[in-house]
């Protein structure tokens, strides 16, 4: 009973940050769906693929691999190279992840970049168990996604509409989050340098192919400059009280 009066109070505090994602997910998920039943599937091929897969752009690249001949290996390889991201995200949230019990297994399934976001950044109300919280999160986000997929499907052959632009949406997200935290830091040093090492890298690998080496090289950097980072925090710390 103690658990799930801290799972209730949790979800009410998780709801808010995940207002904005619903958008996203509702839309984009609904045109996954539409796209799935427009490709050949029945309506349940999408809810399952978005309840058991939960990948996003791979789902969407998941429709051709299932209409192509069955090649295991191309579809391991396709996937990894467009989800290699998540790696860095698994790195970012051991310690925050760390002594959830179960709960831990279903952050690591439903961790997608919506819900890195928020639980790596969201400040927890005090009093709001930190498991719970991100539980939700990861729960609400991967609600969304299933609901607008299961509609799209459901509905797909009724539904007319023009989705260019669509996947701007997802993009005007990020840079939402990305002022947020910004506002909340007291040193911009992580921000600017994943943004000054994302320039540079995409004219040298072009913009399909620069993600994962300015990822390499943004964790390269933050690690060799994490120490000076931490001695800094103290005195940060220090200043904000006598301000």
């Amino acid at each position: 009973m103690e658990e799930k009066k801290k799972w209730k109070s949790a979800l009410k505090a998780a709801f808010p940050h995940t207002i904005p994602i619903f958008a996203g997910f509702w839309f984009l998920g609904m045109t996954y769906g539409i796209y799935m039943n427009v490709s050949g599937f029945r309506f349940w091929y999408p809810m399952l693929m978005s309840l058991t897969v939960f990948a996003g752009s791979a789902e969407f690249v998941a429709v051709n691999l299932l209409l192509g001949a069955f090649q295991p290996l191309e579809a391991l390889a396709v996937t990894l190279m467009i989800n290699a991201r998540h790696l860095f995200y698994g790195l970012s949230m051991l310690d925050r992840y760390r002594g959830n019990g179960w709960k831990d297994f279903y952050l690591i399934f439903g961790m997608c970049d919506e819900s890195f976001s928020i639980n790596y950044s969201a400040e927890i109300p005090e009093g709001i168990d930190r498991g719970w919280f991100m539980f939700s999160v990861t729960l609400l986000n991967h609600f969304y996604w299933f609901f607008g997929a299961a509609l799209g499907g459901i509905f797909g052959s009724w539904i007319r509409f023009r989705t260019e632009g669509l996947e701007f949406v997802m993009t005007a997200l990020f840079v939402v989050i990305f002022i947020e935290q910004w506002s909340k830091e007291k040193n911009h040093f992580s921000s600017l340098a994943g943004l000054g090492i994302g320039l540079l890298c995409l004219p040298v690998f072009g913009a399909e192919n620069f993600m994962i080496p300015a990822m390499l090289a943004v964790l390269a950097v933050l690690t060799f400059f994490r120490s000076p980072l931490k001695r800094q925090e103290p005195a940060q710390r220090s200043r904000d009280k006598k301000e």
